[in-house]
């Protein structure tokens, strides 16, 4: 199936350009993701006629840096939607929730970086590399995966390919950037408070991160996982069509500025022997391997902070269980692990804009 998955995309990566450029819509421009957004849009060459910056009423009059000219931000209305072509939108669920009938009303097709609508069955939920078929499925709506999500789907899909997948064990490191832009400053300021001798107090996160860990601060649920745990289950079940996959995910905040670690154990079918894991994920399209056992040296999340690339390293056999490996991960949750796989999603239906 997966092999059938990564035949179409091959024949899609390289976009097609449309017989226009596009008027596209930042929403959520402001924050982090909103303006790792504008670096790729322009990185990539995204074919753009107009690029309209939108935000939230206290953040409309601010500007930002595109192209060497700099663009007003406005706050979002019915008029700055009107004869937009894409809407990339990152400024949380209520927002998108808010927005997404007259962004749909107005013709254009929006791509969703929150939670509001990844699990709806209407609504395509697409990792370029693992299911792009979907992203051609979809009714003027979108979603982006969530960032840890995204991460582990690259390195699962294709060892899914070879031998299928029983279960799935993963713990989450996760760095302050998917807190946004302010919980990264805040980090920051705490550190040196830490480091001055003075007693760090948090306003944008539950608990200071400086110097410390705590497990992820989403609200719990009655199950007792948290959100985001719950998210990375509902939401790789859907992305990899394995409904009924067995999986459990324990997610933690850690002193990290940006990019996320995951901690990976995979049940197979059957044995999967490393040298093969090794070769397929060195192989597999987005991922770097980062491997050097004499030395102790393995991905670290300095090794992928603004770069596209998920590097994954340390694989091994599960002494516990013979059909089980086991592997360490690291990407940019800013990057790979939302703007850019919004792009990607993008690119993948420019022929259709």
């Amino acid at each position: 199936m997966f092999k059938a998955y990564s035949y179409l995309f091959r024949l899609l990566k390289t976009p097609f350009l449309p017989d226009r450029p596009l008027t596209v819509a930042v929403l959520g421009a402001t924050g982090a993701v909103g303006m790792e957004l504008l670096e790729l849009l322009e990185e990539r060459s995204f074919p753009i006629r107009e690029l309209r910056l939108l935000s939230s009423k206290r953040s409309a009059g601010s500007s930002q840096i595109w192209k060497g000219s700099r663009i007003q931000v406005h706050e979002v209305s019915d008029i700055n939607l009107q004869g937009v072509d894409l809407v990339l939108a990152s400024a949380g669920g209520s927002v998108s929730k808010k927005w997404r009938q007259v962004i749909q009303s107005a013709g254009a097709v929006m791509i969703d970086n929150s939670s509001a609508f990844r699990m709806d069955e209407d609504v395509p939920l697409v990792v370029p590399e693992v299911n792009p078929q979907e992203a051609l499925k979809h009714n003027g709506l979108l979603s982006n995966p969530n960032c840890t999500t995204i991460l582990l789907a690259l390195a699962l899909a294709p060892l899914a390919a070879y031998i299928p997948i029983r279960r799935v064990i993963v713990s989450t490191y996760q760095s302050v950037s998917g807190a946004g832009a302010r919980a990264m400053e805040e980090l920051k300021q705490l550190s040196k408070l830490v480091l001055d001798g003075e007693q760090p107090i948090s306003e944008i996160l539950p608990y200071s991160l400086a110097f410390n860990l705590f497990l992820h601060n989403s609200p719990l649920q009655s199950n007792s996982y948290c959100e985001e745990e719950m998210k990375m289950v509902n939401e790789t079940r859907k992305i990899m069509a394995l409904p009924n996959l067995r999986f459990s995910a324990t997610c933690v905040r850690v002193p990290v500025l940006r990019a996320h670690s995951e901690s990976v154990n995979i049940e197979f079918q059957k044995p999967f022997p490393v040298k093969e894991a090794r070769r397929i994920l060195a192989d597999a399209k987005g991922i770097e391997l980062i491997e050097d056992f004499e030395s102790n040296r393995f991905p670290m999340p300095i090794d992928v902070t603004g770069r596209d690339e998920v590097a994954v390293g340390r694989i091994r056999q599960d002494i516990s269980d013979s059909n089980s490996l086991e592997f360490w991960l690291c990407g940019d949750q800013i990057r790979k692990g939302a703007a850019l796989n919004a792009i990607q999603i993008a690119e993948l239906l420019i022929p259709k804009l």
